[in-house]
């Protein structure tokens, strides 16, 4: 009796083995050709199909002031010509289109990124390093990571709530497919992270753009060129780190203020310096700018400031708005 239930649980584990091993087979089938590689004179990167319209949504990064684009079809090795639609800097969003034989084009499916779990299985689809049509494999390490990014060819951004993924993300990989096992994109891979001192990437540290976050800033580039709103936080202010005289960071220099918007509410005015945000202590931009990320627009926020010489901190409240174009 004993021999013959280990007989019948090593078949059962071949079976599971066997399905999930077709079911990958079937996803890199169905969704490999809806991943293009995307090529500047500067830049090689990845995109994703969004749309029989010919548009192909990537990281703005990859595209960084290029007006033009080549894109390479994954099925066929077909070269189109695709011009900049329209980009979100703040989440590093393009859109571009290829108005000629986009036909042939496959768009991909989008997931509910809200949906996604930790420890679910994923597949990472790109270009990685130049080497088309490259798949990595890996599982969802976390949600909800706030991460900045700073690239060469691009701006930069703060991603909010970003995707961590052990699916290896490679230069090249930025703008392509992170996709689950029901052949679904739940988000772009954009960054991996790097070690301390410039040493090189962190092994199994990806971050992923999520699906809800691209299709929001996506449609809105397509209809108008621009985001009108990207759900995303906003104090409308230019700022950077303000520091002491021995070079210690003391709060958030105020560069420019946008009227109307909620610092200028709050009584900020240019030349303050931000020293708190509700009960927070800010030191930095850094600072600020994670927990700006962790609000929501429409919500109230207390600012904390001092102005010129004086010591004397003031504070103001004002609805949160939201980062736009």
């Amino acid at each position: 009796m004993a021999a013959a239930a280990g007989c019948s649980s090593t078949n059962t584990g071949t079976s599971t083995a066997s399905r999930l091993q077709s079911q990958y087979e079937r996803v890199v089938r169905e969704v490999l050709p809806s991943v293009v590689q995307i090529t500047t004179d500067t830049s090689t990167g990845s995109g994703i199909v969004y749309d029989h319209d010919g548009d192909i949504v990537t990281n703005e990064h990859v595209i960084g002031g290029a007006k033009t684009v080549r894109v390479q079809e994954s099925v066929g090795n077909t070269t189109l010509t695709a011009k900049v639609i329209g980009k979100f800097n703040p989440d590093d969003i393009e859109v571009i289109r290829v108005d000629k034989d986009a036909g042939s084009l496959n768009p991909a499916r989008f997931a509910n990124s809200n949906d996604t779990q930790i420890g679910q299985i994923v597949l990472a689809m790109g270009n990685p390093l130049g080497l088309t049509d490259s798949v990595t494999q890996g599982i969802v390490s976390a949600t909800g990571r706030t991460v900045g990014t700073s690239e060469p060819n691009g701006g930069t951004a703060l991603i909010t709530p970003a995707i961590q993924t052990s699916a290896a993300i490679n230069p090249g990989n930025s703008g392509g497919a992170l996709v689950n096992l029901d052949g679904s994109v739940i988000g772009i891979p954009t960054l991996a992270a790097q070690l301390p001192g410039n040493a090189g990437a962190a092994p199994g540290i990806g971050f992923a753009i999520p699906s809800n976050t691209v299709r929001t800033i996506a449609d809105q580039l397509i209809q108008s060129g621009k985001v009108a709103s990207s759900g995303d936080a906003s104090l409308g202010l230019t700022a950077q780190t303000a520091a002491d005289s021995s070079g210690h960071p003391v709060g958030v220099a105020v560069l420019a203020v946008a009227g109307g918007g909620t610092a200028a509410t709050a009584g900020v005015m240019t030349g303050d310096v931000i020293v708190g945000l509700d009960k927070n202590k800010v030191t930095s931009l850094e600072d600020l700018e994670g927990m700006v990320a962790m609000l929501k627009p429409g919500a109230t926020v207390t600012i904390y400031y001092t102005r010129g010489a004086s010591t004397t901190v003031r504070s103001g409240s004002a609805k949160v708005g939201s980062l736009s174009s």
